[in-house]
């Protein structure tokens, strides 16, 4: 094991369970918010899981995770505005359960974490069919186009997984205003997937053809 990748690893996902406990537990006002403890669960120990299997199977996979940093312009920005929108997701849920401003039914939230363990699935299933899957937008060195399973009902099953993902998470903790903030990642990431096409389409041989077989990007039959 690559003890530097597995300390690097380690420190990246405890950095991020604290500041998404603070962002949580903060506005909230209190340990008491059961909601906030679930997202952490379902959303954490898959990643963790998930983290071991690919230092384990596929450590320089994870390595390009761990390490990617955007050059494109416009996905600087997709970033930058997607971190807002998390920084408003968490706190207003917290502020949502401190004040108890509108609560969903416990049926909705747990139906929401069943969706967002399917997401995860989905996510997890995109990393075992794309070896050149990457956190930045880029063509890799021998990087060819698949187009096999998933890639063959849509081009973009990451992104796929992401809506089920980051659309279940406001309502896993129990806040529709949160909800409501999050359909801000609709244009947001669209705006990357246009951008990201655009950079395979001119450095990624056989993407045009690819795209004139499989239409749809991320919603089969609809998007």
């Amino acid at each position: 094991m690559n003890m530097r990748l597995f300390v690097q690893a380690i420190t990246k996902v405890t950095v991020g369970l604290i500041l998404v406990g603070v962002l949580l537990f903060l506005p909230a006002g209190s340990f008491s918010y059961w909601q906030g403890w679930l997202l952490i669960g379902i959303l954490f120990v898959p990643m963790i899981i998930a983290g071991f299997v690919m230092m384990i199977k596929s450590p320089e996979l994870l390595k390009k995770r761990l390490n990617a940093k955007e050059k494109q312009s416009d996905q600087k920005l997709v970033v930058v505005l997607s971190g807002l929108m998390f920084l408003a997701v968490f706190i207003v849920a917290g502020l949502n359960y401190r004040f108890d401003w509108i609560r969903l039914p416990n049926a909705v939230v747990i139906g929401a974490a069943v969706v967002f363990i399917v997401g995860y699935i989905l996510y997890a299933e995109v990393l075992k069919e794309n070896e050149y899957l990457s956190r930045t937008v880029e063509v890799q060195e021998n990087q060819k186009v698949i187009d096999t399973g998933l890639y063959g009902v849509i081009r973009h099953p990451m992104y796929m997984s992401t809506f089920l993902l980051f659309l279940s998470m406001p309502l896993v903790l129990g806040s529709i205003i949160s909800f409501v903030i999050m359909l801000l990642y609709i244009p947001i990431i669209a705006l990357r997937i246009r951008n990201e096409e655009q950079v395979l389409e001119e450095g990624l041989e056989g993407y045009s053809e690819y795209k004139k077989r499989v239409r749809n990007k991320v919603i089969p039959l609809i998007w």
